[in-house]
């Protein structure tokens, strides 16, 4: 599994033989039934107007994609190449007519899309993001919350803020760093940054991911 290569474009022969599938990470079918099912428990429901931040190749925005309503479903990332690699899964799966939105912005920038979200999703996002672009994150996706809605973001928790020293998560035997990608947060580092932006966050723990992360509940504070 390559590690750390996320910004990398990815050539139309590697897209067909399906690299993209390993370049985010591996586990493919079973971290996109993850997330998919997750999002469910939480009350999506297929009227629902979906935000995925960090979409990459969709490998959870295949699930989303197939239940929503069409048209439902947004996904943004910084490669292009991951996002080509997407269109392609979507032909592949017979999706392509359900009218998935897709752009490419490095910046967070949400609003292109138009209009207001009633949940929000970043699987694997925050892991590879220092902590000032996860600021620019969450102001972004807090300017398009519909009411009530919640943004989830999963991340590799540290025990402590300005944990210098390097992790090794298990299960997975991933080993994160402050400083470096992949990168480890607390609790109360992630607490900090929210209310910079604006909102709040509630810890929601375990969620049965294969490599220890743990998932975050963002909301507009009030």
């Amino acid at each position: 599994m390559e590690v750390n290569v996320y910004g990398r474009a990815l050539l139309p022969e590697q897209i067909e033989a399906l690299a993209h599938r390993d370049l985010v990470g591996g586990l493919w079918d079973e971290l996109g039934m993850l997330q998919f099912e997750f999002l469910k428990s939480r009350g999506l429901v297929p009227q629902h107007r979906l935000l995925d931040v960090g979409c990459g190749a969709l490998r959870g925005g295949l699930h989303f994609i197939r239940y929503l309503d069409p048209g439902r479903y947004h996904g943004l990332d910084v490669n292009a190449s991951l996002i080509d690699a997407g269109r392609r899964e979507l032909v592949a799966a017979g999706l392509a007519d359900r009218e998935p939105q897709l752009i490419v912005d490095g910046r967070f920038d949400v609003g292109r899309f138009g209009g207001t979200f009633d949940c929000a999703l970043a699987v694997s996002l925050f892991t590879h993001l220092p902590m000032n672009h996860i600021v620019r994150c969450l102001c972004e996706v807090r300017g398009v919350l519909a009411p009530g809605a919640r943004f989830y973001a999963s991340y590799f928790e540290a025990p402590d803020s300005a944990h210098l020293a390097s992790l090794t998560h298990a299960p997975g035997g991933i080993v994160t760093f402050y400083d470096a990608d992949p990168y480890h947060y607390s609790l109360r580092e992630l607490s900090f940054v929210a209310g910079l932006a604006g909102m709040q966050v509630e810890s929601l723990g375990e969620w049965n991911h294969p490599r220890d992360q743990r998932m975050l509940a963002f909301s507009v504070r009030e």
